[in-house]
């Protein structure tokens, strides 16, 4: 009898924090801009640095608090349920960038048309929310 009381009160409990988790909207995830630093460098056939180039370039980034919880629970062994939450991207989209300032191996500033600038790929956050961490089936 003492154990089904015990358990009725875990069970109580639990719909306790589960519904302050339900009411908190304390969430905060959002997709925000910001700017690195890229560099890359670029190698012939052989192996050998042919050049490097890099720049400032603006790109969005996830950034923000989700709700997180832990509750006890009568049906895992630890006697806790545990609910993580992560804020990443939901969407990423693709977009090229060129950087303006390339060198050759020595440093010394490349000013030709076809070595003075590198265009590349970059996949960047287009929307973020929160997700279940570990949750990478997306």
């Amino acid at each position: 009898m003492a154990s089904t009381y015990c358990q009725l009160i875990l069970v109580i409990i639990s719909l306790v924090y589960m519904a302050r988790g339900q009411i908190s909207g304390d969430e905060s995830c959002e997709t925000l801009p910001s700017e690195i630093h890229l560099i890359k460098e670029e190698y012939d056939e052989i192996g050998r640095l042919q050049r490097t180039c890099n720049g400032e370039v603006a790109v969005n980034k996830c950034e923000g608090a989700c709700n997180s919880q832990v509750q006890p629970s009568v049906i895992t062994p630890t006697g806790f349920l545990k609910e993580c939450y992560c804020c990443r991207e939901s969407f990423l989209r693709e977009r090229m960038v060129t950087l303006t300032h390339c060198y050759d191996p020595d440093g010394m500033r490349l000013t030709s048309e076809d070595m003075n600038s590198m265009n590349i790929k970059l996949r960047e956050p287009s929307d973020c929310k929160c997700f279940k961490c570990g949750d990478f089936s997306r």
